[in-house]
């Protein structure tokens, strides 16, 4: 078992591009991180100097309290799954798992002993005499898992394993995954760029953007206390609504002023705002689609915060009802029962509960409160 250490950990490339800008981390042994961020985050060559498949241009990284910026892939005491299996395709499955034991010259019975065993983990016990192209897609993960769990490494690297699956089977392996690392009690790093995965696996998250960490939190932190307007808009689905507003004291009152329309906000938020010199300035609010309500479902009191938009698109979804709303030219979505009789091109009453919404500041995009 390991814990790691990133330190100002930075990647560039002969062509200028710099791809990881002074990455900070500590991840404590057993736990399960997730880097998540769009495309081009940096997060997979992130994970891959941490495997040591890339160099590592500034900064160090130790494994155990051990610097390995040095030390090569196969000394690391890792192993890592790859989003494309990378299976033998003329060996079995059993040699598949036991290629790597047979490499380290371990005996014969005790190769048998750890491939059984991880297979019946991974439930696979009867694929053992198959070959890859007689398996699934959820079949082959699972034996790129049993080739990684029989080495008992001390950290699992995992670069988007799931993405090549289908929806459901992923759902179903982001349950496996969670229960094997449970099992193993090991630390695993994973990489994806499913925000889904991200919230239901991490034990923490980090969020990177463009080289950089946006966030370092656990999962109901991110999703409820986002760093900034980056990170409140990847981090949930449908992602968080933002609305370009004016903070104006009036009367007494605090108001969210926009296109011809003005929301009164609760008098702890109007504090803090007032505090921090934000009256009269230009902020981003935020709020999420199941924090806006039509007003006959409202479970609030909802005087200030009313405002009347037309139904764009309507997604019904089984047990609830995306609305995409237009309010002037603002697009708004909300979350709301199936049982409205509500149509595309209607008028609707929504409120927002603005207890539950984020201010960020226009210039810096960092949250205010």
């Amino acid at each position: 078992m390991a814990g790691l250490t990133l330190k100002n950990i930075n990647k560039s490339y002969a062509n200028g591009f710099h791809a990881v800008k002074n990455l900070d981390l500590d991840i404590k042994d057993k736990e399960f991180v997730i880097l998540v961020g769009p495309s081009g985050c940096g997060k997979s060559t992130s994970l891959r100097m941490i495997a040591g498949l890339e160099e590592i241009s500034d900064g160090e990284l130790y494994i155990d309290d051990k610097l390995v910026n040095d030390i090569e892939p196969k000394d690391r005491d890792i192993a890592m799954v790859f989003q494309n299996y990378a299976l033998y395709p003329h060996m079995t499955v059993f040699d598949n798992m036991a290629f790597g034991l047979k490499l380290r010259k371990m005996s014969k019975d005790d190769i048998k002993e750890k491939v059984t065993e991880a297979a019946k983990i991974l439930n696979i016990e009867d694929l053992l005499n198959r070959k890859p192209k007689e398996l699934s897609g959820g079949q082959r993960q699972r034996v790129a898992l049993g080739r990684a769990i029989v080495r008992e490494p001390k950290v699992f690297l995992m670069d988007e394993p799931l993405s090549n699956l289908d929806a459901k089977l992923r759902v179903q392996m982001r349950s496996e995954l969670s229960k094997l690392h449970k099992r193993l009690q090991t630390t695993f790093i994973y990489v994806t760029h499913d925000q889904t995965e991200a919230m239901t696996m991490g034990t923490r998250i980090v969020v990177m953007k463009d080289g950089i960490v946006q966030q370092v939190a656990d999962p109901q932190t991110i999703y409820a206390s986002p760093a900034n307007i980056f990170v409140a808009g990847f981090m949930g689905s449908p992602q968080m609504n933002f609305i370009d507003c004016k903070i104006v004291e009036k009367e007494g009152q605090v108001l969210a002023v926009f296109a011809n329309n003005q929301i009164v906000l609760p008098s702890i938020k109007a504090n803090l705002l007032k505090s921090k010199g934000y009256i009269g300035k230009d902020v981003v609010l935020g709020i999420r689609p199941n924090n806006i309500y039509s007003t006959s479902e409202a479970p609030f009191s909802y005087e200030g915060s009313v405002l009347n938009a037309k139904i764009d698109v309507k997604e019904l979804l089984g047990a609830e009802t995306n609305l995409y709303l237009k309010i002037n030219e603002i697009d708004l979505t909300c979350i709301v029962k199936p049982n409205l009789a509500l149509q595309v091109g209607d008028t609707i009453d929504i409120t927002l509960d603005m207890n539950k919404c984020h201010i960020f500041d226009k210039a810096t995009e960092k949250v205010v409160l």
